[in-house]
């Protein structure tokens, strides 16, 4: 006689990522399609924040020096993107993270870490920007990453709980599993699709690819975070989000799709690269 079908099992934390992902979501939104200063006001803050995170995780030391050096590099990036091409805000990072690597007092590890947060968090802040400044496609181009990054993470966490089965990297991330992964990306899939289709893109199907890519990368962005906690011994970036931990925890996959999406559309349309990624 077959066995009755195990009941879903939400965690603990539910409710509390539920609510704060019903807070933050609208107000994301609500700052992304006003754009212009109040977007890059709200990248920055996220970035130094970010940064923040890197450096309180890992442990570096002396975090303060760290903290203002870096993040005077990624806001100096910042304004640099509103005057001059790409190339220079990137100069602006790498100079911010060479000049933390110099600064870092701590143990070996933590002095060798200790730069890549500042890169980190450029990776977040500089692929936003460029990607939403795009005239035709910009506002268009962060709702689709939004909405992959999303439907993947949401997808992913109750897949693995209905399907459950072999674990994906138990060593890394023990919840995570395979069935997880794969409904994750096909969700996050048809979100982007379902983005482009309602945004009048006719070229939603043959975009598909690049959400399904783009999905992918979220939770490699996802298990490369993970494996950074547990190489440190952190459970989480910080507590700045009830029910998510840090801004670490909830950027993590859309800075690693992000990046992706910007290097694809880079390649396809260095004057426009949301047009690039996006149309097929």
């Amino acid at each position: 006689m077959p066995g009755k079908a195990e009941p879903l099992r939400i965690g603990e934390d539910f409710l509390p990522r539920l609510g704060s992902a019903l807070v933050l979501g609208p107000f994301v939104m609500l700052v992304a399609v006003v754009g212009g200063w109040a977007f890059s006001t709200l990248v920055a803050l996220s970035a130094v924040i970010l940064l923040w995170e890197w450096l309180r995780m890992i442990g570096a030391k002396p975090r303060t020096p760290l903290l203002v050096i870096g993040g005077a590099a990624l806001v100096g990036a910042i304004l640099l993107l509103a005057i001059r091409p790409p190339p220079a805000a990137i100069g602006m990072v790498v100079l911010g993270a060479i000049t933390a690597a110099l600064v870092a007092r701590s143990n070996r590890e933590r002095r060798t870490w200790a730069p890549f947060g500042v890169l980190y968090a450029g990776a977040l802040a500089l692929p936003t920007l460029v990607l939403r400044d795009d005239g035709s496609f910009g506002l268009v181009s962060l709702v689709w990453l939004l909405a992959v990054v999303w439907s993947t993470d949401i997808a992913a966490y109750f897949c693995g709980r209905l399907i459950g089965g072999p674990k994906l990297w138990p060593r890394v991330s023990p919840n995570k599993t395979w069935a997880g992964s794969l409904g994750g990306a096909f969700f996050g899939m048809l979100a982007g699709m379902a983005t482009l289709h309602l945004a009048g893109v006719e070229t939603a199907l043959l975009a598909a690819p690049i959400a399904l890519l783009a999905s992918f990368a979220s939770q490699g962005g996802d298990l490369f975070e993970s494996a950074m906690k547990r190489r440190f011994q952190v459970k989480d970036s910080s507590r700045l989000i009830p029910g998510h931990g840090g801004l670490m925890d909830r950027l993590d996959g859309f800075i690693a799709a992000a990046a992706l999406a910007l290097l694809i559309g880079l390649i396809r349309a260095p004057d426009a690269p949301a047009r690039g990624f996006l149309l097929w």
